[in-house]
């Protein structure tokens, strides 16, 4: 969904209400939740968040209020309040896992860019890396730029064959940046299609978009 400000016929659903429609249409008689308060008010959303999560007392109040509200933080307070340490934060060490890549495959990361909240598009520039009016992007190292023959601005397809299915995310344009070499990183979700459901992370079953095996073939056109 791009919010460029752009008129038209009938107006934008929020992403409430888009949320609260699929929940209807997916779960039908299956649910007690009463998705159609939510997708009218945010107030009915805000008085659940100060249920659930701590800081968020008398919500809609301090929302109307000029100025903000503050909302706790333990890096900045020093008081992690762990079961274990007491207010001391606990440190995990995590072995590094090997990742071993094909002679003609790249690990993409897909990634925001400035004007972006979520999956809602509010424009085509990106400042934190100097993209212009464009999206369908793929940066690379520019040795592996050189070592495959593309060019900056060459036009490229992204392929995925996670679970033997291929995934095609077609028409990107190359551009070189400075990132590892067999690197690469595009914007999503232009290239959630290259996601498969299966490549998850391990604890948090949350979608590991930032580790996904592509390969990248000259641009075909399909007309």
């Amino acid at each position: 969904m791009i919010c460029d400000g752009s008129t038209t016929d009938k107006p934008l659903l929020s992403e409430n209400q888009i949320v609260c429609k699929l929940a209807k249409a997916t779960l039908g008689n299956r649910t007690v939740i009463d998705w159609d308060k939510y997708a009218k008010s945010y107030d009915e959303v805000r008085d659940i968040i100060e249920k659930v999560i701590p800081g968020f007392d008398d919500y809609n109040k301090k929302v109307r209020k000029p100025g903000g509200f503050y909302l706790p933080n333990a890096a900045r307070e020093g008081k992690f309040e762990t079961d274990d340490f007491g207010d001391k934060v606990p440190f995990t060490i995590a072995e590094l896992t090997e990742h071993k890549l094909a002679d003609d495959e790249y690990m993409m990361a897909s990634t925001r860019t400035h004007d972006q909240f979520n999956t809602t598009i509010y424009g085509l520039e990106d400042r934190y890396r100097g993209i212009k009016n464009e999206r369908r992007v793929v940066f690379m190292n520019q040795k592996d730029m050189d070592k495959a023959g593309y060019a900056e601005g060459e036009k490229v397809d992204l392929f995925n064959y996670d679970d033997g299915i291929e995934r095609i995310a077609r028409l990107f344009v190359v551009v070189s940046y400075p990132i590892p070499e067999r690197n690469t990183v595009t914007y999503f979700p232009e290239t959630n299609v290259l996601l498969s459901i299966n490549n998850v992370v391990g604890e948090s079953n949350m979608p590991a978009a930032k580790f996904i095996r592509i390969k990248i073939k000259k641009h075909q056109s399909l007309v």
